[in-house]
């Protein structure tokens, strides 16, 4: 979690330091990644299930979180950062390879590990009904391109003619697929998919069927 923080106000010395640890992926993951999202998704469900959720902009009608969709929410917000973060990573030593230079997964996923962190980190403020989501993304994902500027040179090392080319690839695929996982998140916090009321379908359905007669 410093790191994050670093990254966003010393950006260049931080980077620096990622450099020189020389963390595997499973190291960077353990330990810097998973904290920082389980830390991130305890705070950001207790503030909405504390505070509630903001249904209405218009009127700013504040209504109450349930513990149970709050966890449902940060499960399915979780796992696409998890998605996005390796399979990102994978996309990003594709893009990377495109420029005529062979990148390891390692470079890549600790590149995009840390410049995601902004993004990971603002949702700790998106609990409160307040702000609005889309804000907390934006500003988060504008933090991430930026740590993205200096990270791609320092350690994944393009060709220095390539090195933009990589650069506008990565942050774009970062918008896209970070806006994508966070409208998908939304919507199972507004309850319009992933809903609890297939789960009492399915019961339903189960309790319904006629018993099998026993011979």
């Amino acid at each position: 979690m410093i790191n994050a923080i670093l990254l966003i106000f010393d950006p260049a010395n931080t980077w620096e330091r990622i450099e020189k640890s020389q963390r595997n992926v499973w190291a960077v993951f353990f330990l810097f990644l998973l904290p920082l999202l389980l830390l991130a998704s305890a705070l950001e469900g207790y503030a909405l299930i504390r505070f509630g959720k903001k249904q209405d902009i218009i009127v700013e009608r504040v209504v109450p979180v349930s513990q149970e969709l709050a966890i449902r929410y940060e499960a399915v917000q979780f796992s696409l950062s998890l998605l996005i973060t390796f399979g990102g990573a994978w996309l990003l030593k594709k893009a990377g390879e495109g420029f005529h230079r062979r990148h390891t997964y390692k470079e890549a996923f600790t590149t995009l590990a840390y410049s995601l962190s902004p993004l990971f980190l603002l949702r700790i403020f998106d609990g409160w009904p307040a702000i609005n989501t889309w804000i907390c993304w934006g500003v988060g994902i504008f933090l991430s391109v930026a740590a993205l500027y200096r990270g791609v040179p320092r350690i994944m090392k393009p060709d220095p003619s390539s090195a933009l080319g990589v650069y506008l690839l990565g942050s774009m695929m970062l918008i896209l697929i970070t806006g994508l996982a966070h409208f998908l998140a939304v919507q199972v916090l507004e309850e319009k998919i992933l809903t609890s009321g297939w789960q009492l379908s399915a019961v339903e359905f189960r309790d319904s069927r006629p018993l099998r007669r026993q011979t």
